[in-house]
């Protein structure tokens, strides 16, 4: 698969930090930016980029030429005018198949190889990596179609297929932290979508094209945008700030740690009596309310390099106390205010079954015995598979007997039991603290 990379821009947010050069060319522990994507490219097996550039795109092409010392076949679109983020797209020659887009000013290391089977998968016309971040509260969102369980007894379906687009101006209530990431799949069935129903919205420059708002947001009605969600390391590069901190993450390999392809680490958390106050059963939102503390721990964490993936049993499906949609407005809450203070967590699952019967309003087909509740390990398993964790480098918290025998059922490293007076925030000073720094 070809990549075709966004690497003009003024810069202007990141200029206190170098202003000579083009932002995909200022240098990250002695490297540019671009050439850390070139190196994950060519690890990937992508070796034919296009290089987009503007603003003294010169100084890449002198750097990087025909890439051949790079180990890459490089070759350039230059802009002599902004063409925005996507309108270079529409003037290249040689997009005839599906290509992997990317902006030249982010930092990240990824597991291509699943990012183009899940393409393929879906034959989509874009697939659009997503990604939680600490500040979803002013990020684009991605919201994806839920679609009822298949047959009964089954669990609903994340299609993966974008629904809606919440822009950062979109008023929203509770949410999943899903944010758009900036790195696509793009398909020339898109492009020529496009072609044929685009409207400028500013009629004096009709070849400057916004990737968001002009190619994919208007294509969400068709069904052919996909979201992907990844845990791996994705950092825009726009600011001083975000520079530096992705500068201490390449120092000490967290960024290439995060990769898939690289065993994972992980906290796996227990949900009611660990991370919002215990109240029975839950089965409203408006029920829901975090533990004093718990965003802080959940964002040293994130910080850390484990994942925080919650797993948790949710028998007010089977009891029929909660319906499966009023449970996702739950969850989304739970996302929504771990978000307000900067924190999230990469991936949750639950287990909506119960073994005893005899409740009003029960639903039959998810009464019985079942892997996934715990203490048994089938949620863990789900997790280990979707994200190549190594179990026994990771930790299991929870309130319960329940969970801590969950943990020592899969072989976690540690199973820890909380309470009012040792906490998550106790346990990530214990354990968690030191590899955070």
């Amino acid at each position: 698969m070809k990549a075709v990379i966004m690497a003009g821009g003024l810069g202007t947010r990141i200029a206190s930090v170098r202003s000579d050069v083009p932002k995909p060319m200022i240098e990250i522990c002695g490297k540019p930016i671009l050439q850390h994507q070139i190196e994950n490219l060519l690890n990937s097996g992508i070796t034919e980029i296009t290089l987009v550039t503007g603003h003294l795109g010169h100084k890449i092409q002198e750097y990087f030429g025909d890439g051949s010392k790079f180990g890459v076949k490089i070759s350039y679109f230059n802009e002599d005018h902004p063409l925005g983020t996507a309108g270079a797209l529409f003037k290249m020659e040689g997009l005839s198949e599906d290509f992997l887009l990317l902006c030249g000013d982010t930092m990240f290391n990824l597991d291509f190889a699943r990012f183009i089977e899940f393409h393929k998968s879906h034959k989509a016309w874009a697939s659009l990596m997503a990604h939680p971040n600490g500040h979803p509260y002013d990020s684009s969102l991605l919201v994806t179609e839920i679609l009822p369980p298949e047959k009964e007894g089954e669990l609903p379906r994340d299609s993966k297929r974008v629904a809606k687009w919440l822009a950062k101006e979109d008023e929203r209530l509770y949410y999943k932290n899903r944010v758009n990431a900036g790195i696509e799949i793009i398909s020339p069935e898109l492009l020529e979508y496009t072609k044929n129903n685009y409207k400028p919205r500013h009629p004096e420059t009709p070849d400057k094209i916004d990737l968001d708002r002009d190619v994919l947001k208007p294509a969400i009605p068709t069904g052919k945008i996909f979201a992907y969600d990844t845990p791996e390391y994705i950092k825009d590069m726009g600011t001083p700030d975000r520079y530096y901190e992705t500068e201490k993450d390449l120092q000490c390999g967290r960024i290439y740690a995060k990769n898939l392809s690289q065993k994972q680490k992980a906290v796996f958390l227990d949900r009611d009596g660990t991370l919002n106050k215990d109240r029975g059963f839950i089965t409203s939102p408006e029920q829901l309310e975090l533990i004093d503390g718990v965003a802080e721990a959940v964002k040293t964490i994130n910080k850390s390099g484990y994942l925080a993936i919650v797993i948790t049993n949710q028998p007010v499906i089977a009891r029929g106390e909660c319906s499966f949609e009023t449970l996702q407005q739950i969850h989304d809450k739970l996302e929504t205010e771990l978000g307000k203070d900067g924190a999230y967590i990469d991936a949750l699952y639950y287990c909506p079954h119960h073994p005893d019967s005899g409740f009003e309003g029960e639903r039959i087909a998810y009464k019985g015995k079942c892997n996934c509740r715990k203490p048994a390990t089938g949620l863990i398993e789900q997790a280990q598979k979707d994200f190549n964790i190594d179990i026994s480098q990771s930790f299991m918290v929870g309130d319960s007997s329940r969970d801590t025998d969950c943990g020592k059922n899969a072989g976690c490293k540690a199973s820890i039991l909380v309470n009012e007076k040792y906490t998550l925030s106790d346990f990530v000073k214990e354990y968690i603290s030191g590899d955070s720094k």
